[in-house]
């Protein structure tokens, strides 16, 4: 039975939590493959808001084994913060029903020292992180000094390597960056308690997936951040520290390609980015703060985990055409396509200037984009609200007109449309 993915075609914030929301009734686990508490992924059902940061959004639903692969790294303080507040709303955050593999890294408070410290010293230079920890702890991951979940399972001596760990960023604190340090004791007493309580949710999550998949169980790959965040395919230097792309899920999660049926590509109907970088379909006038919103509705542009305002501007298909190639999607999901409603006309990226010369694709990294200038197509658009739609031959001309020009301009089907935040606001096609 099927592996299938859901990733962000975008540079995060796509709105893949609700796409997962969706699909995660058909499936029997759902599992998530990178990244840490850096991502937010926002669930309404109802009038309930789920605000999720490392817990896969599966687990909204009660028959839905839900992972945290070996690919993230995991504050366990912000991971049992989020069980508590899963279980005040009724969720069932068992051990039976969520594991995390004991091959995953642990994130600590000397890592989100060792970042906030990092980004403030780069002056004018800042990368723009969420100053979670996450850079530094996969640099210890790579370093090949990172703790790893699995050593939960021996408190004693987990509380023993998080204090000489804290005691070794302590003099890169003091040292280097001018900073205090940090009480290596009360942090190793607090994570002697945390693994206390986190050992029944470790497991071998690799085994288990494949396990499922060869019983013939479905399996949903839940992506964090998006595609041009990606360490090697994105716009380096402002990118994540992990791969949140189709390798990396397989990697992130421990299994092979064999299973893999469905690729899904999430996509804004236009574009968004948190943080510094070049952007160069960026809207900062009017047009701009009308895609963004005021802050004052959770479907606004404001990033569920840091509430920063996101930059938002026209779609650009270049990049999107990018994405594609990178992950090899076998269809698209274009959400917020309501915000769009009362915007006319509406301006699509779907070519790059630079040099007098103009071409349909990307002729270099992601990281170069900030020379090229965007080619727009105009579209009409359309006047009236979109949230009630749910057929899409009741969509104003306008908005089939739009959907078009992206299926045909990255030759995929877009077989979801979402028109609003709520759970059913969604059209099939």
């Amino acid at each position: 039975m099927p592996l299938d993915m859901i990733l962000g075609a975008q540079w995060g914030d796509e709105g893949k939590g609700r796409i997962t929301d969706l699909l995660a009734v058909k499936a029997d686990i759902t599992a998530r493959f990178s990244g840490g508490d850096n991502a937010g992924h926002t669930v309404t059902v109802g009038s309930q808001i789920y605000k999720l940061h490392l817990i896969p959004s599966g687990i909204i639903h009660p028959h839905t084994l839900c992972i945290l692969g070996n690919g993230m790294v995991i504050n366990p303080e912000r991971f049992i913060a989020e069980l508590d507040d899963l279980k005040k709303l009724g969720v069932d955050i068992s051990p039976e029903r969520l594991k995390i593999s004991r091959a995953a890294h642990i994130l600590t408070p000397a890592h989100i020292a060792l970042d906030g410290a990092q980004e403030s010293q780069r002056g004018g230079l800042k990368i723009g992180t969420t100053r979670r920890g996450i850079g530094p702890a996969y640099v210890d991951k790579a370093a090949r000094r990172g703790i790893r979940a699995g050593a939960m399972e021996k408190p004693d001596t987990f509380a023993r390597l998080i204090r000489e760990h804290v005691a070794a960023a302590n003099k890169l604190l003091e040292r280097i960056y001018g900073q205090p340090p940090l009480d290596a004791e009360a942090i190793s007493a607090r994570f002697h308690q945390i693994a206390t309580r986190l050992k029944p949710y470790l497991a071998d999550t690799g085994s288990k997936i494949a396990e499922a998949l060869e019983a013939g169980k479905t399996v949903l790959a839940e992506g964090a951040q998006g595609t041009l965040l990606d360490i090697d395919h994105g716009s380096y230097p402002y990118v994540t520290s992990s791969s949140p792309t189709a390798p990396g899920a397989l990697l992130g999660l421990g299994i092979g390609p064999s299973f893999l049926q469905r690729i899904i590509g999430v996509t804004k109907a236009f574009q968004t980015r948190v943080g510094e970088g070049p952007f160069p379909t960026e809207l900062t006038g009017p047009e701009g703060d009308l895609l963004r919103g005021t802050g004052e509705n959770p479907w606004d542009e404001f990033g569920t985990t840091t509430g920063r305002p996101r930059r938002c501007g026209w779609l650009d298909l270049v990049l999107l055409r990018y994405a594609a190639r990178v992950n090899g999607f076998t269809e698209l999901t274009l959400t917020k396509l309501d915000i769009l409603s009362g915007i006319s006309p509406l301006q699509v990226c779907t070519a790059y200037s630079c040099n007098g010369l103009s071409s349909p694709n990307l002729t270099d990294t992601p990281d170069a984009i900030g020379s090229y200038m965007p080619v727009y197509t105009e579209l009409p658009g359309w006047a009236e609200p979109i949230t009630s739609v749910r057929s899409p031959d009741k969509l104003p001309a306008g908005a089939q007109q739009y959907i078009r020009l992206i299926e045909t301009e990255t030759n995929l089907p877009v077989r979801m449309v979402s028109v609003g935040p709520e759970r059913d606001a969604l059209i099939h096609r």
